[in-house]
């Protein structure tokens, strides 16, 4: 059930266990994680709402600029985190990991 992020603890909250999880089995995104979150809040301009499942923020940040919505998810067989068009069954718009540029990543999201 996605929870909105309307307060910074909510959002420090879901980094926390994103990074913790990265820790043990996704090493490849800790860093691009951080670059992510400050990239969603440059850009987004309505809803933002993290999955979470009894209680416990899963790897799913929602989001919506002033053309659209997005999903940012954890793809374990790719090992990277995916940025798909209005929800996360939609199509992948980009794939990051830490060998992501942050330039790329600024362009990208500059174009949202």
């Amino acid at each position: 059930m996605p929870v909105d992020v309307a307060e910074v603890d909510v959002l420090q909250e879901y980094l926390q266990g994103v990074l913790d999880r990265a820790d043990h089995h996704a090493r490849g995104v800790d860093q691009i994680a951080l670059a992510l979150v400050g990239a969603v809040i440059w850009r987004k301009s309505g809803a933002l709402k993290v999955m979470a499942v009894d209680g416990d923020m899963k790897n799913v940040l929602w989001f919506e600029t002033d053309t659209s919505r997005y999903a940012l998810s954890y793809n374990h067989r790719e090992g990277a985190i995916e940025l798909r068009e209005k929800s996360v069954r939609g199509s992948v718009l980009a794939s990051f990991t830490n060998k992501t540029p942050l330039a790329e990543l600024r362009g990208l999201f500059a174009d949202l």
